[in-house]
Order: structure tokens, then C-alpha cells, then sequence
């Protein structure tokens, strides 16, 4: 029995409207769910690259990425290998703070994790971090011992190390 885990799909597509949105069902349609999806611009200015995260088990994740490859507006899909790849996320936190113990205690906190304090004011921190989504998670916890305002995360993007790469030349 396959046991689910976290995969992740680079996808090149065509960089016009719409794209994203037929993607979006296509996961709707065969009832697959996104955990995360993040789009981009890619080297050249026609195409985008998607990063699609999904909680899937390997027979799943076959399908995926053999319906995905099956689109029009698709160039090139392939799976991301754990362990042979680059993957980071932002984070966006703003935390309450309430005197100046606080606000010290929050700013080493940052300093530990190699974020930076990208906000200031009177009674609150707008900290950004970056990396992998356990660093981001193991940070968040840290940080329920404080009043969080507002939170949003990126989601995951991603690419393969070293030479070999997802191109529409190749």
C-alpha cells in the first residue's frame, strides 16, 4: 500500500490568461488537492512555471502529472525528487507587541531563525521568513506564545539541483 507524502510538480506553461484556472479544475475535476501552487514568470517571457505541491501517494501522483502533461497550454511537467531539490517558502507574519520585552524577545527569536524585521510600529513586528516550510512551521510555533495579527505564507517553489534542468528547449 502506498502511503501518502508530500510531492511536488514543476510545471512549465504557456504564459497567458487563463492558464492557471485550467489547471486549478483539472485538480477540481479528477478530485486531487493542492496543497500549495505558486507561479512565476520563467526564462523566457512566453512560458510560466508552476510549482504544484500535492499530498499524494505515488499511483496518485502518476496520474497527475500524466493528466497535466495531457494539456494544451502545458510544456513540460516532471516531478521533483525529494532530496534533488531546492525548495523554499516566505512567510509574512505580524505579531502584537505589547512592551519592549516582547519586542526583544520576538526580535531574537527572528535573529535564531534569519528572518528579518521587514515592518516597525508603535504596537506591532512584521517579520518575514524564508526557507523550507518545516523552518517556516517550527518558527510559527514558537511564535503562538504571541499574539499573531495577520499570517500569509507563499506556498512552495521549487527546482531540481545541479545541471539538470525543466525546460522547453530540451
Amino acid at each position: 500500500m502506498d502511503t501518502e507524502k508530500t510531492q511536488v510538480i514543476s510545471v512549465l506553461v504557456e504564459n497567458k490568461p487563463g492558464v492557471l484556472h485550467m489547471i486549478a479544475n483539472l485538480f477540481r475535476r479528477r478530485n486531487f488537492n493542492i496543497e500549495s501552487i505558486t507561479v512565476g514568470p520563467s526564462v523566457d517571457t512566453d512560458s510560466a512555471r508552476m510549482t504544484i505541491t500535492v499530498n499524494a501517494d505515488e499511483k496518485t501522483l502518476d496520474q497527475v502529472v500524466k493528466q497535466l502533461a495531457k494539456q494544451i497550454d502545458v510544456l513540460k511537467v516532471a516531478e521533483l525528487e525529494h532530496g534533488h531539490l531546492v525548495m523554499r517558502e516566505l512567510a509574512l507574519i505580524k505579531v502584537a507587541v505589547k512592551d519592549a520585552k516582547e519586542r526583544s524577545d520576538i526580535i531574537n527569536l527572528v535573529e535564531v531563525f534569519r528572518g528579518r524585521i521587514v515592518d516597525v510600529s508603535t504596537d506591532s513586528l512584521t517579520v518575514e521568513i524564508t526557507g523550507n516550510p518545516d523552518k517556516i512551521d517550527a518558527f510559527l510555533n514558537l511564535m503562538k506564545t504571541f499574539d499573531i495579527l495577520e499570517l500569509a505564507r507563499t506556498g512552495i517553489t521549487a527546482l531540481g539541483r545541479g545541471t539538470k534542468s525543466i525546460r522547453i528547449d530540451e
